[in-house]
């Protein structure tokens, strides 16, 4: 399985999923980035069918890929998985936001495990588990 993050969340989560996510080479997942495979500001249209064409799963916070019709009928269209993380906007610092993506990985990758692309997720500070959009 591979997850790509995308450029709204900050590069060092995104290395820090890749680095402890690789020893666990049994579960075959991978962690890449939009801005490292594709290029900085690479416009959503362009990666979102070549992400999908890896079979990828996206993790990003920019919930208007799901809001505008246009790029919600790509994803689907391309049948991409997308994982939408929607910390609160007032109040996190730096490690809350670590703490936020690290405790929920493994619900994430449990989640998506279970679901036919194309699918939209969300994953909230107060979400259990993921829910579907």
């Amino acid at each position: 399985m591979k997850f790509y993050v995308d450029e709204n969340i900050t590069p060092n989560i995104a290395q820090a999923l890749a680095i402890l996510q690789n020893p666990r080479l049994n579960e075959n997942i991978e962690v890449f980035t939009i801005r490292e495979e594709f290029g900085q500001g690479t416009p959503d249209e362009e990666w979102i069918p070549k992400v999908a064409a890896e079979d990828g799963i996206i993790i990003t916070q920019d919930l208007n890929i799901h809001r505008v019709r246009q790029q919600r009928e790509l994803y689907k269209q391309h049948g991409l998985g997308v994982v939408f993380f929607k910390p609160p906007k007032k109040g996190y610092q730096y490690w809350d936001l670590v703490e936020f993506y690290i405790r929920r990985w493994n619900v994430v990758k449990e989640e998506v495990k279970k679901l036919k692309k194309p699918f939209a997720l969300v994953v909230t500070p107060k979400s259990a588990k993921p829910e579907r959009l």
